[in-house]
């Protein structure tokens, strides 16, 4: 049986039509934990707002962890965060996986922490102290938060 031209090319489309629509991930909640369910982009405050930086004269250490499997994006979440004067001293990435991102109080200043939810658009605060860290802050970046647009330099 010979293949005619036209149906290879058809099902060359058709596969590689498959492959790029799964790996963007618009398939049925694909990475989202729901059903259909997709993440709204936030709004982020002007990197002028003084209520999404820090105190004047307070270094505010912020430990940044991807709790997604989208690779990188606890280093976009450093830049914003730093961009705005947050004092971010490390990243990395954590589990289980999150849908909404948690910022978590560890030096006893809630106050921080809400700034620093307010920086990323917005986030749950919670208090868990933790003396033996060198942190301020924990942000666990879930699938929600999205990143800005990065500028384009050509």
């Amino acid at each position: 049986m010979r293949l005619k031209p036209g149906r290879v090319i058809l099902a060359v489309l058709v596969v590689a039509g498959v492959a790029w629509w799964s790996w963007r991930g618009w398939g049925a909640g694909a990475g989202t934990g729901g059903a259909g369910a997709r993440a709204r982009p936030v709004r982020l405050p002007s990197p002028t707002d003084s209520t999404a930086r820090p105190p004047a004269d307070t270094r505010v250490r912020v430990q940044v962890l991807n709790a997604t499997r989208t690779r990188g994006l606890a280093r976009r979440a450093m830049f914003v965060l730093r961009d705005r004067g947050w004092d971010v001293v490390e990243i990395g990435t954590t589990t289980p996986p999150r849908d909404s991102t948690l910022v978590l109080d560890r030096s006893g200043h809630p106050e921080w922490a809400r700034r620093v939810a307010k920086a990323l658009g917005g986030a749950r605060v919670e208090s868990r102290p933790d003396s033996s860290r060198y942190l301020d802050v924990t942000v666990l970046l879930g699938g929600a938060w999205r990143p800005p647009a990065e500028p384009f330099y050509p």
